[in-house]
């Protein structure tokens, strides 16, 4: 099947990487997200380079899973005689003295099931962008790659057979640990073993303290879990995918680097993980917001996860393309853009650290100095042309969207002051917000299509729009929004396919479906009053999900192919806001169940 549909993530708030269906590691970046792909075999074409994987001698089939309510990985791999392999992946995350312990390490459990296999353990890292390690030192147990020394593989399994990759009987469980060159210390058995353990232990009582509601609970779950793996927690940065470069639609030119944090990514990414509880990567984004927005609290739409991070996009000679759908950019011209949603983004991201009584450390007046900051631009630029949520390269308008989270912004500045009893600035946020809304429904309202249109002059439909009672900028039950969702569905579905836009952009037509766009409609069906045709299109969508409960980016709507870059924040945090909207209560569940 063609598109990124057999992948999984592992990963612990540092480092992330990809699982494929045969238990392959196919990508994974050292030492964070946007660092160098160790293993890039995702986006090399057909050459064989950049990955980890186990062969099994006359394998016939192979089943792969998470363990339950963890990001841990098992592969079962078999072999014609029956004989058995069962391959454990994770990245160590678990309590350690009362803090998180994240290494930047993969961790490998190789380990007989039944028979007697016999396996090839095969590693062909890369550093640069695709070019292989050709220097490789051994030790007493450990392989050092690279030049310079990049990475360290520390196993307790035959280090000649891995070397020369050539097949043995597997008699015992083996283990195997990727991290940075330096020593490792302890036991190595016995130290994964333990780390298996309490990584799982981890991630499920983390998982016990979600608030989550009574339906679809294993999809709301494991979009928990992804959502949470994007965010680098160091800094409190979160990606907006872990991958680059994975093609929105084949040989489409429509590849970009999501390694990086968008302020609008990452606000659905907080919205999602605070509908069901999870409220640390919120205080961990604002941390990154106070840094990132300066004494002039301007903002651009993307940053890297260590804010200062270059980001100028160039393309990799070395790597031919997620199956040779190149190129394959590092960086994004994004950086450069005029996206005035972005400052909106920020105030929403913040919002609950006002309201929220649950949190630690609520938000104060020095908080809401920070506010009014992003805020004055939220007033000066919102009904000016901007290159939209959709990042067009090749024009500026005054885009509905932009606009909306610009007002969105005035408008809950105005909501904080008041809540602090700044009453004078309560006033000045919230008359600016009334003129500014009133002004821009006025601009992008369009007589002819009788719908807010994408932006203002044009007859275009945009997905986007249907966020905007979602803001509060409109009510659902407005009849110029409900006449805007007839316009969206006359233009933009196909059949149960949600497309963004249906005009031409920088790159022609667009071919696939952008995923959150069919979240979005479903919400704003369920608002119009149309909730069981909008939990019918849920359903639905959770039927694209790959194997392991993970969406992309896009979605072909013909060949009902994956595409786009992977696990695409936006696409998962649909996955739990619109769950959370449609879901029966626990209560009404009950109560029909008993009566």
């Amino acid at each position: 099947m063609n598109g990124a549909a057999d992948l999984a993530v592992i990963g612990n708030g540092r480092i992330a990487a990809l699982v494929n269906a045969l238990g392959q590691l196919v990508w994974w970046c050292f030492p964070r997200f946007d660092g160098d792909p160790v293993f890039s075999r995702l986006v090399a074409g057909d050459e064989e380079k950049g990955f980890a994987d186990v062969l099994l001698d006359r394998f016939v089939k192979a089943e792969s899973k998470y363990e339950r309510n963890t990001a841990i990985v098992t592969t079962l791999l078999t072999a014609e005689d029956g004989s058995q392999v069962r391959i454990t992946d994770f990245a160590p995350r678990l309590k350690n003295f009362e803090r998180i312990l994240r290494p930047p390490q993969l961790m490998r459990i190789i380990e007989p099931v039944s028979g007697m296999p016999r396996i090839a353990i095969r590693v062909r890292p890369t550093q640069f962008y695709g070019t292989p390690m050709k220097r490789r030192v051994a030790g007493s147990s450990h392989v050092s790659y690279g030049e310079p020394t990049i990475i360290r593989l520390t196993t307790d399994a035959p280090l000649s057979y891995i070397q020369q990759e050539t097949p043995f009987a597997l008699t015992r469980p083996v283990h195997l640990v990727f991290g940075a060159d330096e020593p490792f210390t302890g036991d190595i058995a016995s130290t994964v073993r333990d780390f298996h353990v309490r990584t799982c232990d981890y991630w499920r009582e983390w998982v016990r303290r979600l608030s989550i509601a009574y339906e679809w609970q294993e999809a709301t779950i494991r979009a928990a879990i992804t959502l949470k793996l994007t965010s680098f927690e160091e800094t409190g940065g979160i990606v907006a995918a872990l991958t680059t470069s994975l093609p929105e639609a084949p040989h489409s030119g429509r590849n970009w680097d999501y390694r990086y944090c968008w302020l609008r990514d990452a606000y659905f990414v907080v919205k999602a993980l605070n509908s069901i509880g999870a409220t640390r990567t919120m205080e961990g984004f604002v941390g990154y917001i106070l840094s990132i927005a300066g004494d002039e609290g301007v903002l651009k739409p993307v940053y890297g996860i260590v804010p200062n991070e270059d980001l100028t996009e160039w393309i990799a000679p070395d790597l031919k393309g997620f199956e040779g759908h190149g190129p394959v950019r590092i960086g994004n011209a994004a950086v450069d853009q005029a996206q005035h949603d972005a400052y909106g983004s920020a105030i929403l991201s913040a919002v609950p650290m006002f309201f929220d009584k649950r949190l630690p450390r609520p938000g104060d007046e020095s908080l809401f100095r920070l506010i009014e900051k992003l805020a004055y631009p939220c007033a000066a630029l919102a009904l000016e042309p901007d290159a939209g949520i959709w990042e067009y390269r090749g024009r500026k308008r005054l885009h509905t969207h932009s606009g909306a989270m610009c007002w969105a912004g005035l408008s809950r500045a105005g909501a904080i002051a008041s809540r602090l009893g700044l009453l004078d600035r309560a006033r000045h946020w919230n008359d600016l917000a009334d003129n500014i809304g009133a002004t821009l429904l006025q601009r992008v309202w369009n007589e002819k299509r009788n719908a807010f249109t994408a932006a203002e002059g044009i007859e275009d439909m945009d997905a986007s729009v249907l966020l905007l009672p979602d803001l509060g900028l409109i009510e659902a039950s407005d009849p110029r929004f409900i006449s805007t969702v007839e316009a969206i569905e006359r233009d933009l579905v196909r059949g149960q396919h949600v497309m963004r836009y249906a005009a031409e952009d920088d790159f022609g037509l667009p071919e696939t479906e952008f995923l959150v766009c069919r979240f979005w409609l479903i919400d704003a069906l369920a608002a119009v009053g149309r909730r069981e045709e909008a939990r019918e299109r849920y359903q639905d969508a959770l039927s694209l999900r790959n194997s392991y409960g993970l969406l992309s980016e896009d979605i072909h709507p013909e060949t009902g192919a994956l595409w786009g870059n992977f696990p695409q924040t936006y696409s998962m945090a649909g996955i739990i806001l619109s769950a959370m909207r449609l879901s029966q209560s626990w209560e009404d569940r009950y109560w029909r169940a008993s009566s």
